[in-house]
């Protein structure tokens, strides 16, 4: 019974306010680490990727020049297809040997389902990484630092309050 009057209240909150939303999302603070590279700045996308290999949405661009964005050659198939407003998670891109700083919301019932963050990187002229750094969203992997196989020499996500 008290699971029904839950619902109810739930549902009118959702009718009067109209975009509430049930599903919880967390902050994680994530920090990319560039190897020391010779050429031009990198391009990185960070993406959720879903647990039959799919891409599902890009969570951030580190790299602002859309002329660039089919360098990341899958990861721009899904994005000319999908049409996802990118202005909001876009951000510089980011050179040999620096780190950026950014902020990923993600979806708490995504972890330990099969779901991974995705991070793939590309510089002008030279070899794209299509998994630089693969992380799987579970609650241990999640904010363990991860290697990169390309230009990121590491990925560590702290959870924010």
């Amino acid at each position: 019974m008290m699971k029904l009057v839950k619902i109810g209240i739930l549902l009118m909150i959702s009718l009067l306010y109209g975009n509430y939303s049930i599903a919880q999302s967390s902050r994680y603070k994530c920090m990319v680490q560039m190897n020391s590279y010779e050429g031009e700045a990198a391009y990185v996308i960070i993406s959720l990727i879903s647990p039959s290999g799919a891409y599902e949405k890009t969570l951030s661009v580190l790299g602002t020049d859309k002329q660039w964005y089919n360098t990341l050659k899958e990861w721009y198939k899904f994005q000319t297809k999908s049409k996802e407003k990118l202005s909001a998670v876009t951000g510089a891109s980011v050179g040999g040997g620096d780190r950026a700083v950014r902020t990923l919301v993600i979806d708490d019932a995504k972890l330990n389902k099969g779901y991974k963050l995705r991070f793939e990187s590309a510089v002008e002229e030279q070899k794209y990484h299509v998994q630089d750094v693969e992380i799987p969203l579970t609650t241990e992997a999640i904010t363990a630092r991860a290697t990169g196989k390309g230009y990121i020499r590491f990925v560590k996500l702290n959870k924010t309050p």
